[in-house]
């Protein structure tokens, strides 16, 4: 049975090309001339207010929308300022003052202050809010305290608005990753104000983020959204910046399916594909096509167990599982040996860091953890689900490892496709036995892998808790030298590997199709661009 999304993605298609065919022009055709962008964006997603989602659709729209203190070059990736327009950090990198850019304005021309962001991350600290991302947060000083209720005094966190236009910032500990972290959603501003309009700041339901109701400080605004077809934002002219964004509109496409979103490339109705079938990567590949895209992505792909449950709360059987998985097997059969395999969380050789713990592929070993638990040659075991979102290559993967685990367990594995708004809602509660996961890394060093499994961390899908893990973390995080701080993670995450609440199984390279006419776009391990500089120009223009 086709999904409704997929349902609408086939009907899509042939409404495009019904277009195409009686225009004569495909929507890349008429989106280069008109300065709209078309982009292949994977699923619908759950919103778009900054405190509310995670997920990586959700922040490629949440990044045009918002705009934080600092922002990122998108060929270096080195720090540039934004919202603030220059900082000065004290001599231990403890204390920053930020000064916001006096002409820095919300969409609905409000003025962007310092006040504006010491709001947004109250409301962010807000527990009725269900912030994933809350523990972001606790870099500043006392933040985690006043989540907590151990304080409740907002004026001792560690961030102060000194008056509209000077922020000043005191953390916890010194955090060599600070300013890469302020381009992160979490930390994005929203206008506290505004939304207060439509109901509490800490309603999750609250519709200020809306079409009709939106406001934002990024370079484009929310013009018009359309389950299940597209959201479409289009150029904020209160941007700060807004005589250097060149695209009008960007049209963010929900398709789930990875043959259809690569027909729609070819049929010039998308600009930029989030992915590719990974069925058809060795072919772009190996003609060399100019429009498709292969480089190394900071991000793993992984399982993980719901340890909160039998039989995945006895860690001989999530060891048993993870050591049955052939990665290089799955790689080269499944990815076409497109992706890495890996036995680690963490990519190798990030900043220097390298894991030095690995789960490997040993069946025997597989067997015997299974049999001590009880299940001898798989015998009695319970049968049990593996989720995952709507996604033929996701399934794949699934299905190579269901027979991974039929051939050298000898048990047995149902497969569950969700559609991505009901997989979130599932994994976020804990309703799942396996799940797939992936996880890209919001700023470049291992911490951004290994604090999603600490006991508080709200994207943490397993249940799982150890105490000694996250007090190796928060050692780690009052530690300047990098080697010292990198040992630390390395004992970190030789627990979180040898407890296994998670199976790793690739490191992710970034495979799509990005069409010629799309300029400003730069290759980097982050997959980071700046949507104010990205613009359209036809392939002739030149010849011209």
């Amino acid at each position: 049975m086709i999904r409704a999304v997929t349902k609408n993605a086939l009907t899509l298609l042939v409404l495009l090309l019904c277009v195409s065919g009686c225009d004569r022009k495909t929507l890349v055709d008429l989106g280069t001339e008109q300065q709209i962008l078309y982009y292949g964006n994977a699923t619908d997603v759950t919103g778009v207010d900054p405190h509310g989602t995670n997920g990586m659709p959700e922040m490629r729209i949440i990044t045009a929308l918002f705009e934080g203190l600092v922002a990122k070059d998108p060929k270096t990736l080195e720090i540039v300022p934004a919202v603030a327009d220059r900082w000065e950090t004290s001599d231990d990198n403890m204390s920053y003052i930020f000064h916001i850019r006096e002409n820095a304005r919300w969409s609905n021309g409000d003025p962007v202050t310092a006040h504006d962001f010491v709001n947004s991350w109250l409301r962010g600290l807000m527990p009725g809010l269900g912030n994933e991302t809350v523990t972001t947060l606790f870099l500043f000083k006392n933040a985690e305290k006043y989540y907590l209720n151990e304080i409740t005094d907002p004026s001792l966190i560690g961030f102060k608005a000194l008056d509209d236009y000077h922020l000043k910032v005191e953390l916890e500990n010194p955090t060599p990753y600070f300013l890469q972290l302020l381009d992160y959603v979490a930390l994005f501003p929203v206008h506290t104000a505004h939304i207060q309009k439509f109901g509490d700041l800490d309603d999750p339901a609250n519709p200020w983020a809306k079409v009709g109701n939106f406001v934002g400080n990024g370079a484009f605004t929310l013009k018009d959204w359309v389950p299940g077809r597209s959201l479409v934002v289009e150029k904020n002219p209160y941007y700060w910046d807004s005589d250097t964004v060149r695209l009008n509109e960007i049209h963010f496409m929900p398709i789930e399916q990875l043959l259809v979103e690569e027909r729609m490339f070819k049929a010039r109705h998308l600009h930029r594909t989030e992915w590719m079938p990974y069925a058809k990567m060795p072919a772009y590949r190996d003609r060399k096509d100019p429009e498709y895209n292969h480089y190394p992505y900071f991000s793993t792909y992984f399982y993980v167990f719901n340890t909160t449950k039998p039989p995945f709360d006895d860690v001989r059987i999530r060891k048993a599982l993870a050591y049955a998985v052939d990665r290089r097997t799955l790689v080269e059969s499944v990815t076409n040996g497109v992706q890495s395999a890996t036995g680690a969380l963490t990519p190798p050789n990030t900043l220097g860091y390298t894991s030095r713990s690995q789960i490997v592929f040993d069946a025997e070993k597989a067997r015997q953890l299974l049999a001590d638990a009880g299940y001898p040659d798989g015998k009695n075991f319970p049968i049990v689900e593996m989720m995952y979102n709507n996604n033929e290559d996701h399934r794949k993967v699934a299905e190579a490892i269901q027979q991974m685990w039929k051939k050298h367990l000898n048990i047995t594995v149902k497969l569950k496709n969700q559609e991505w708004k009901v997989f979130l809602h599932e994994v976020k509660n804990l309703n799942h036995d396996i799940a797939r996961m992936g996880w890209v890394g919001d700023y470049i060093d291992p911490n951004t892998f290994l604090g999603v499994f600490t006991s508080d961390s709200g994207d943490n899908r397993t249940g799982w808790k150890n105490n000694q893990y996250d007090d190796l973390l928060k050692m780690a995080a009052t530690i300047i030298n990098k080697e010292e701080r990198f040992e630390i993670l390395k004992q970190a995450e030789a627990i979180l590997l040898d407890e296994a609440p998670l199976i790793p199984l690739y490191n992710y390279t970034t495979n799509n199709l990005i069409s010629t006419q799309l300029k400003g776009y730069h290759q980097n391990i982050l997959d980071y661009y700046s949507y104010k500089h990205l613009y359209l120009e036809p392939d002739n223009k030149s010849a011209e």
